[in-house]
C-alpha cells in the first residue's frame, strides 16, 4: 500500500467520524450538546483537510 493510499483511507475515516458527529448533533435537543457536536465535527472535518494536503506532500493548488 503507498502513502497516498494510506493517507487517504486515513482522510476518509476522519471524514466518515465527522459525518457521524453532524449527524449526531442534528438530533442533539440540548444546544449546549448541538454545539459541541458541531465544533468537533469542524475541527474532525480540519484535520482532514490537513491530512489531505499533507499526503499531497505539502502541495495545496488553492
Amino acid at each position: 500500500m503507498s502513502v497516498a493510499d494510506e493517507t487517504g483511507g486515513r482522510a476518509e475515516r476522519i471524514r466518515a467520524k465527522a459525518r457521524e458527529m453532524q449527524e449526531a448533533a442534528d438530533r442533539a435537543s440540548d444546544p449546549q450538546e448541538r454545539r459541541r457536536l458541531q465544533d468537533k465535527a469542524r475541527r474532525l472535518r480540519e484535520r482532514s483537510d490537513q491530512v489531505t494536503t499533507k499526503g499531497d506532500h505539502g502541495t495545496n493548488p488553492l
